[in-house]
């Protein structure tokens, strides 16, 4: 099993340097967030840049030149499209190079030794890169199926700052994956003849743990489309209700923890050890808290009969 040492591991690579500037930043917001309301920023920017959707709404009175730079929440639906196709291609890359021996084209095999590709040799290591890469595509997959067939939009809002960013993320989280495959294509292609051979307990374990999560995330997300939604199934309104069932029992935003849980599984799929991921975690773990707190916020402002025993985003802690 690969570990976290060796020289290849230990320097903060430019893609661990953009993870944890990424992580930073988040945990930082989180922070400001936290302190109490007599000390939050006044930033109207800010404000704008950190909240989307119900919550934006519900921030500091918004300058007319901060309506400008508005796309609709709906565009969330752009992130999916990208995703599916662009991780599509990539994971097409990486089929061909495991089963057939085909090295990945010029510019990707470059941009990869840029962002500090793995250099070592591992089986396990190509093996969970192929499966994590896979469980994100069906995630971007099921998540655009939603988008057009589950979730109903309102007239809500995001920053074009925000909408920017979502197309990066995506983009750079499948070469962040990728970027786990060994590089040395000939060595690759003799792992991908008995990939199966290579499997271990936490492949099955990440697999398992991948298909809780994405379970539940449906059936939150399918809980907040019906709220909107007569016994038909025909859209009636667009209005924010309290939701309930399944984990809105615990927690404001289990859509978002089910998120964190399903990249958690992907960690474990790499063999609990891969430093990079651990990274993409943990940036996950605090921008998914930070949109879990700004909602839960606005569950409490606007209901007065909200549920008393909920947390924002983690089951009895926070």
């Amino acid at each position: 099993m690969a570990s976290w040492g060796g020289p290849e591991l230990s320097a903060l690579n430019p893609l661990r340097a953009l993870w944890l500037t990424l992580t930073t930043a988040f945990l930082l917001t989180l922070l400001v967030q936290l302190m109490p309301a007599g000390l939050l920023p006044g930033c109207a920017l800010f404000q704008d840049l950190i909240r989307y959707g119900k919550t934006k709404s519900e921030g500091p009175s918004r300058r007319a030149v901060c309506r400008v730079f508005d796309v609709p929440k709906r565009y969330f639906s752009h992130f999916y499209i990208l995703s599916v196709l662009w991780n599509g291609f990539l994971l097409w890359h990486l089929t061909q190079s495991l089963f057939l021996g085909v090295p990945f084209p010029y510019w990707l095999h470059g941009l990869l030794r840029i962002l500090g590709a793995a250099q070592f040799q591992g089986g396990e290591l190509a093996l969970s890169a192929f499966l994590v890469l896979v469980f994100l595509w069906l995630h971007s997959l099921r998540r655009l199926f939603e988008c057009f067939y589950v979730s109903v939009f309102s007239n809500a809002v995001i920053h074009v700052v925000q909408y920017c960013f979502g197309l990066f993320y995506y983009v750079l989280i499948g070469l962040t994956v990728l970027s786990q495959v060994p590089m040395d294509g000939r060595n690759v292609h003799v792992v991908g003849k008995n990939l199966l051979m290579q499997a271990r307990w936490f492949h099955i374990l990440g697999m398992m743990m991948y298909i809780w999560s994405s379970v539940h995330q449906y059936k939150c997300h399918v809980i907040l489309g019906n709220l909107r939604k007569n016994k038909a199934g025909v859209v009636i309104h667009c209005n924010h209700r309290i939701p309930f069932g399944d984990w809105f029992e615990y927690v404001s935003s289990p859509n978002y923890l089910a998120e964190l849980m399903i990249y958690i599984s992907m960690a474990v799929t790499f063999g609990f050890h891969n430093l990079t991921w651990w990274l993409v975690v943990t940036y996950i773990f605090f921008n998914q808290a930070l949109c879990a707190l700004l909602s839960h916020r606005f569950y409490q402002s606007k209901f007065v009969s909200y549920p008393k025993h909920r947390k924002a985003f983690l089951p009895f802690l926070f």
